[in-house]
């Protein structure tokens, strides 16, 4: 199973609804407790048993249109993270592009991996 992940830290409330109207996109609701008095992260979740997501492109052609109106609203670039979750039998294989990295890199985002075994 692939776990696909955008997460936005955000500092309040008022801000984490205002990412969903930016982005003109819900966030996936994973987990609905509150930390001091605020929701966790935004996060907009894909999941896929087989399939490969070009998700890294996915989320940075959501994202990258929307950095201005983001930063506006006191969301940084580091305040932003890509994910990608992977379980895997005896191998695990990931490739990245160098477009990819450029881009990731270009735009200061943070991409993180999670592989493990099932």
């Amino acid at each position: 199973m692939n776990y696909y992940r955008l997460y936005i830290d955000t500092k309040s409330e008022e801000i984490y609804n205002l990412v969903s109207e930016i982005l003109q996109t819900e966030p996936t609701i994973l987990d609905n407790r509150k930390v001091n008095g605020t929701k966790p992260s935004w996060c907009l979740a894909i999941d896929e048993k087989d399939e490969y997501i070009d998700y890294i492109n996915l989320y940075l052609d959501l994202l990258e249109p929307k950095f201005s109106d983001l930063e506006k609203i006191g969301i940084d670039r580091n305040d932003i993270t890509i994910w990608r979750v992977y379980e895997y039998q005896q191998q695990c294989s990931l490739e990245i592009t160098p477009q990819e990295m450029r881009r990731l890199g270009n735009n200061n985002i943070t991409l993180c991996i999670d592989c493990f075994e099932i």
